[in-house]
């Protein structure tokens, strides 16, 4: 059964979405924070160039319709296996300050 409810659609797979949209942008997260972190208080400003690429990079991931799709079929591959087992897999976390 691939039925979905609301909190499945609009809660659970978004947080698969922006877990592995992070995972491929890493190298513009990464750039982001250590821009952020050289400058301080003035990231705001000195970091725009860096912020827009990240932005535009998770942006085009989150509307992918295709990303969407994969990211739903990993989402059901472990409600699947939860139902099955009762064990609930853990995601890796992705450590960053974003």
């Amino acid at each position: 059964n691939s039925k979905l409810r609301h909190v499945e659609k609009d809660v659970l797979i978004p947080q698969i979405m922006r877990d592995r949209a992070k995972e491929r942008c890493s190298d513009k997260v990464q750039a982001f924070t250590k821009c952020c972190q050289e400058t301080g208080f003035l990231m705001v400003v000195k970091c725009r160039r860096e912020n827009t690429a990240l932005k535009d990079c998770l942006v085009g991931y989150y509307s992918d319709p295709l990303f969407y799709e994969e990211c739903k079929a990993e989402y059901l591959k472990q409600r699947e296996e939860y139902r099955a087992t009762g064990i609930k897999k853990k995601r890796q976390k992705v450590t960053s300050n974003v």
